[in-house]
């Protein structure tokens, strides 16, 4: 069975105001002076007023459940030291001007991106799904483009943006779209050549370092995983583990009609940016495009398509009916992006919505 890793960025908010608070030194210093893992599994951001965490491979879904909930509730015990709250929330419902983290690798993209730099104070939800090789990874990206856009949707947590509502369920994906190397790719065919676009484009200087591979999935450069990058941090540890979820099951799937010869779909990248775009428009609420006929549909029957997609590896690994049951319960109650604007229109200001969120992140409430 494949495991699978989580990545979760959190925002660090003020408890009073709910605005973000630049203390990710302060929470990193206070994991370290423990000494115990939390040194090795928290990371500072581009912004000081977040912070990532990382679970561990896991193959059990319910494990990976526990770990999610166990490390909020640790970055929130550090940040709560630090005079702070952590929230999974995509974006910051209230405005701020970030103050970016310390180094040469963010000083360079601050000089080098400018405006987009500093903009990018948004939290993602990154899954991490093991592969046997870089052929094996590359046949799975390749495969799995027409699907991706839909874990989107699922996770959509972020409407507001400094102070306004965006009108967006993600409004997250938007902002970090204006990366230049960011969103749906072109398929690559081999190994060697997704190797070769990467090293064509860092050789244009306009990327760092191969850390700036921001596809919708890659990669990645550190383990032996396909990495999948297209979903906001989700406000519900349950929305996190159907993501995992989805994410492994559409791994497995590609990877077995990649074995079994089946052709790679042949959408273009454009056509995908926009399957993107509505998906973090609409979110759940709907309309979705298709992602086998890449024309409008309802929510319930794009979603519905995911799960027929999936349902053999997913029953293979014992996920497929926790998948379905997740996924009718979102289309159902909403996800965090419905979950927010509910908060703000029974009357409460966006602090409170910050502080209810928070709340929830740390499950208090």
């Amino acid at each position: 069975m494949r495991t699978v890793g989580v990545e979760e960025e959190l925002l660090l908010v003020s408890e009073r105001t709910g605005e973000p608070l630049a203390v990710s030194s302060a929470v990193l210093a206070s994991a370290a002076a423990e000494g115990d893992d939390g040194e090795d599994v928290l990371e500072k951001e581009l912004h000081q007023e977040q912070v990532e965490f990382a679970t561990r491979p896991l193959a059990d879904m319910g494990a990976m459940r526990e770990e999610i909930v166990r490390w909020r509730g640790e970055v929130g015990r550090h940040a709560e030291r630090a005079g702070a709250r952590v929230a999974a929330l995509a974006t910051s419902p209230l405005p701020v001007e970030p103050s970016r983290n310390l180094g040469r690798r963010y000083r360079w993209m601050a000089e080098q991106f400018g405006l987009t730099t500093q903009e990018q104070l948004t939290c993602g939800c990154h899954v991490h799904v093991s592969v046997e090789s870089d052929k094996e990874g590359v046949a799975v990206l390749d495969r799995m483009r027409p699907w991706l856009y839909l874990l989107n949707a699922i996770s959509g947590n972020s409407p507001f943006w400094q102070g306004v509502d965006s009108g967006y369920s993600s409004y997250r994906s938007r902002v970090w779209n204006r990366w230049p190397s960011a969103g749906p790719y072109e398929p690559f065919g081999s190994a060697e050549g997704y190797h070769s676009r990467v090293r064509d484009m860092l050789d244009t200087g306009v990327l760092r370092d191969p850390g700036m591979i921001y596809f919708d999935a890659r990669l990645s450069h550190n383990y032996p995983t396909v990495e999948i990058r297209v979903a906001d941090v989700c406000l519900e540890p349950d929305t996190t583990v159907l993501v995992a979820t989805l994410a492994r099951g559409l791994v497995e799937t590609a990877a077995r009609a990649w074995r079994e010869g089946e052709p790679a779909p042949d959408f273009s990248a454009g056509l995908l940016r926009l399957a993107s775009w509505r998906a973090g428009r609409s979110g759940l609420q709907g309309p979705l495009l298709h992602p086998v006929t890449m024309r409008e549909t309802s929510a319930e029957t794009a979603l519905g398509a995911l799960l027929t997609h999936t349902e053999d590896a997913l029953r293979d690994t014992g996920d497929h009916e926790a998948a379905v049951k997740g996924i009718e319960t979102l289309l159902a109650h909403g996800g965090g992006a419905q979950r927010q604007r509910e908060l703000y229109e029974e009357g409460r200001d966006l602090a409170e919505v910050v502080r209810a969120c928070a709340r929830i992140t740390t499950g208090e409430l």
